[in-house]
């Protein structure tokens, strides 16, 4: 990517790619005036203020929370209360979607928000199936708890979790006709990995996952002993007695977990297309301390590296967008336009497609996604705060939206692009989002 006269070499524009990578890939891009004063500290510092997350948020500690709550059984199909109690359904997964997407764009220190959205790829549960807000609002809290925490007990109170239970059909999962869904994702999709079980595996320890039932609308979880298999089980090369608790802390202790939760984020954070190039990243994992794992991977050396260019999936753009245009979700003039067109880029919060989770990087770009983008960029600017550089000579406006937006340098091509936008700042900021570079966590 070809640099600008703005910058003094090479070592600049390197040291300006590794915080923002950090700044967009760790905390959902910087709001006004963050970006400069990062790079001003030096990558060390900036790696500590933004892989660290403080124990208050100015935002999250006074953000209202969601009302959501338990409306009891869907009322029998044609009589009075159906509409109303649809009526009141949408409401609430709407509320809990801004509400999260509120989180994201607003909060002071956003690695714990973009943490919790990782996990939620990670274990991916589809409000769709579940069709209740409250278990899904209780998972988003328990993910969020844990997202910097221990592995060993995020993994418990996921086997625990109503929503993924009802998701994964655990609360079908009987001794005389064991479900095996949830057991075979718990190995290959959230702990272990692929390849690394067996077909009996996943039959045997399906058994130790029965006796847990689910209240679908409120997501509490009862266990039910005399419907739980009790007899000893052999899966992986140990025989005993298991229940879900002491089965997740089995598989979490085994090296394979250490290996695979290090390969998922170096995916997320680093590199889709090339894999995990440094085992030794796995030591940071040891004790299975998240938090630790993300401080290893956010200082690596591929930080740095020109190769490990990543597309921005369309929720990062959306929030990242929101942070620096000083946009609050739930504030905008409609808020439909932004569900609708998070829905046509094909990413909604607590909506995954599958238990897999959304795709990564090149799979987000297509001509179609260009041009959603495009239209969805024109929404955002009309309500954007553009003072950051509408203040500004217009001459000084191309150079300053680096600062703004976080970006490394603009290349020959769009920085001449956005130097013929430069008298109109709206026009400059909506060329500015849609452009490769910002597009591009580059």
């Amino acid at each position: 990517m070809a640099k600008l006269s703005y910058f003094a070499g090479m070592a600049d524009i390197a040291e300006r790619r590794a915080i923002a990578r950090l700044s967009h890939r760790f905390g959902f891009g910087p709001k006004p005036g963050e970006f400069k004063t990062l790079v001003d500290s030096g990558f060390s510092n900036a790696a500590s203020k933004l892989l660290t997350a403080p124990t208050t948020d100015a935002f999250a500690d006074n953000q209202p929370l969601p009302n959501v709550k338990d409306q009891g059984p869907r009322p029998r199909p044609n009589t009075p209360q159906v509409v109303a109690y649809a009526t009141e359904k949408r409401a609430q997964f709407t509320e809990l979607l801004f509400w999260w997407l509120d989180r994201m764009a607003l909060s002071e220190h956003p690695l714990r928000e973009r943490m919790t959205w990782f996990w939620h790829g990670h274990w991916a549960t589809s409000y769709q199936k579940v069709d209740d807000a409250l278990p899904m609002f209780r998972q988003n809290q328990s993910l969020r708890k844990h997202a910097l925490g221990n592995f060993a007990e995020m993994s418990r109170a996921m086997v625990n979790d109503g929503a993924l239970i009802f998701w994964l059909d655990g609360q079908t999962n009987t001794v005389k006709a064991p479900n095996e869904n949830l057991s075979r994702e718990l190995m290959e999709l959230f702990v272990l990995g692929v390849n690394r079980y067996t077909e009996n595996d996943v039959r045997e320890t399906a058994k130790a996952l029965t006796g847990y039932r689910v209240n679908k609308t409120s997501g509490d979880v009862t266990f039910i002993p005399k419907q739980h298999y009790s007899m000893p089980i052999s899966f992986l090369g140990t025989t005993g007695v298991f229940d879900g608790n002491s089965l997740s802390d089995y598989l979490v202790a085994r090296n394979d977990c250490a290996l695979f939760i290090t390969e998922r984020l170096w995916y997320r954070f680093i590199s889709s297309s090339e894999a995990l190039s440094d085992l030794n990243l796995t030591k940071a994992f040891a004790n299975r301390d998240i938090a630790s794992l993300v401080r290893a991977i956010g200082t690596h050396s591929a930080m740095r590296d020109d190769r490990y260019a990543m597309v921005k999936p369309p929720l990062d753009w959306f929030v990242s967008v929101s942070r620096a245009f000083g946009i609050k979700p739930s504030a905008f003039s409609n808020t439909a336009t932004i569900r609708n067109n998070l829905n046509l880029l094909g990413q909604v919060p607590f909506l995954p497609p599958n238990v897999g989770g959304w795709p990564a990087d090149q799979a987000w770009l297509s001509t179609a996604s260009a041009q959603f983008r495009i239209s969805f960029a024109e929404r955002l600017v009309k309500e954007a705060d553009l003072s950051p550089i509408a203040d500004l000579p217009a001459r000084n406006r191309v150079d300053a939206m680096l600062d703004w937006l976080g970006v490394p340098a603009w290349s020959t091509r769009t920085a001449l692009a956005l130097r013929g936008a430069q008298r109109d700042p709206a026009r400059l900021a909506l060329l500015a989002i849609c452009s490769p570079e910002y597009v591009v966590s580059a």
